[in-house]
């Protein structure tokens, strides 16, 4: 199965994320198969930068995000577009 999830990068204590799309076996900093954006909670406000083509093209793939994942795709709209698109057809 196919996540789309968070990777830690970032300093100690200075964390920032990565939104990646990976095989759920895969350890939370393994291997990826591709970066459609990333999320840095340090600053203010809040930075969420997700390439939406790439986030729709994967989600109409099957990959499932997790919550934290739903959470960020739903605040820049993106859970919003492929719920109307998946309804059309």
């Amino acid at each position: 199965m196919v996540k789309i999830r968070l990777r830690r990068m970032g300093a100690p204590k200075k964390p920032s994320y990565r939104l990646v799309v990976a095989d759920a076996r895969s350890p939370r900093n393994g291997a990826f198969i591709s970066i459609i954006g990333h999320y840095n909670p340090m600053t203010d406000p809040k930075t969420v930068v997700i390439d939406e083509e790439k986030a729709l093209y994967w989600l109409k793939n099957g990959a499932q995000p997790t919550d934290t994942a739903t959470r960020l795709l739903t605040k820049v709209g993106i859970m919003e577009k492929f719920k109307a698109a998946k309804e059309k057809t």
